[in-house]
């Protein structure tokens, strides 16, 4: 597996220097999730994130009544990680699992931390990936939850996550929604 599709994801949040690149390069592992496998299980201390380069994994939360809670789908060129859990090196609330046969790259996050205090590039990279995913696009999804129709919630989804929805359940999309299946049935029969 080349490393060439996440060096150029990364360049999208900052360029890197020759030796930057390297050392990061040396971190990456190759690894498969077969549908199905777990990447962070609920109750885990994580020490990975992930850079999917193919399939698709998702985060979610278990109720203790049996819902459950869909927080984050990670297709293609998505970082996958329980972030909190990882910074805080404290057992996560969330699990990570393989919708679809997944190839990654993965890397130890503290050894990355490490980098980070090095390379001011990487550092600039970490900066902006974290503003951009932890900020700008959390807050008005977070309200937009609380204040926002279904259906606008939907329109949203599928902006976010262009083409996602052929690859999905319904009961996945409406997990993330916070809905009844049944509700966004009424959501696609009205968008026809």
């Amino acid at each position: 597996m080349s490393f060439d599709v996440f060096f150029q994801k990364i360049k999208t949040y900052a360029e890197l220097s020759p030796q930057a690149e390297t050392a990061w390069a040396a971190l990456l592992r190759e690894n498969n999730y077969n549908k199905g496998d777990y990447f962070i299980a609920e109750g885990q201390t994580p020490k990975k994130v992930a850079f999917v380069v193919s399939g698709l994994m998702y985060q979610y939360y278990a109720a203790e009544n049996g819902d459950m809670v869909i927080k984050y789908f990670f297709p293609e060129n998505r970082i996958a990680g329980s972030i909190t859990a990882t910074l805080t090196q404290s057992p996560s609330n969330f699990t990570i699992k393989a919708l679809e046969d997944t190839a990654v790259l993965e890397y130890n996050f503290i050894e990355f931390k490490k980098l980070v205090s090095i390379y001011p590039d990487i550092a600039a990279f970490y900066i902006r990936y974290m503003e951009q995913h932890w900020i700008i696009e959390k807050e008005p999804y977070e309200v937009s939850l609380r204040y926002e129709s279904a259906k606008a919630n939907y329109d949203n989804f599928l902006r976010k996550y262009p083409g996602l929805v052929k690859r999905l359940k319904k009961q996945h999309i409406a997990a993330y929604l916070g809905i009844t299946p049944t509700q966004l049935s009424r959501i696609f029969f009205a968008n026809k």
